[in-house]
């Protein structure tokens, strides 16, 4: 499959359903996005550690 996971929020954010991006993706499955989504969660979820100077 040749889909970035950041692809996926960043299409929905654009403003494309979850049908519309499967129907360009035939490959793809809703919980492929779904998956996604939950990555890009957990991905929001980490904090930044500055190294102390």
């Amino acid at each position: 499959m040749r889909i970035r996971v950041v692809d996926i929020p960043e299409m929905l954010a654009g403003g494309a359903s979850e049908d519309e991006i499967l129907a360009d993706f035939p490959d793809l499955e809703r919980d492929d996005i779904r998956a996604a989504l939950a990555y890009a969660v957990t991905q929001l979820g980490h904090p930044v550690v500055a190294a102390a100077e």
